[in-house]
């Protein structure tokens, strides 16, 4: 049984390689979607499609548009959402996909450093399993395959 798994979280450190190469390492059956990545790409894809917009609050609206399709489509595809919260960026986008994950009836692994147990706690209380690290979220899913 291969399952799709949505990676939703900030975009700025290497979290996604290291659960890939975790799940490579044991051999589990992933798929591994996610937001887009390239900030930049991320940024402009708006105007990349529909053309120069006449400012930023436009230009910001027309990407968030195009984004929030692509994460609707696949969060929808995914069988599985994990939402990493991490200690350095700012976490709006992984809220918004870990509550979407949630109303959408998607289980939900939220990975959470214990400085964030406070600040998360009602979103960890919907979550289906919160971990502390990858490692811990790479055995979760294992788990399913035993």
């Amino acid at each position: 049984m291969d399952l799709t798994v949505y990676l939703a979280g900030e975009i700025h450190s290497s979290w996604r390689d290291k659960i890939q190469a975790l799940a490579k390492e044991k051999d589990l059956p992933l798929t591994f979607v996610s937001p887009q990545t390239d900030h930049d790409l991320s940024d402009d894809i708006g105007e990349n499609i529909l053309g120069e917009q006449p400012n930023k609050y436009y230009r910001d609206d027309a990407a968030s548009s195009i984004n929030n399709l692509r994460t609707q489509v696949l969060m929808n595809k995914a069988d599985v959402v994990i939402a990493l919260f991490g200690e350095k960026y700012k976490q709006w986008n992984t809220a918004m996909d870990a509550t979407t994950a949630i109303n959408s009836g998607k289980p939900l692994i939220l990975v959470r450093p214990e400085k964030l147990i406070h600040p998360l706690k009602e979103i960890s209380n919907k979550a289906n399993i919160v971990t502390n690290s990858v490692e811990q979220t790479i055995e979760v899913l294992e788990y399913i395959y035993k």
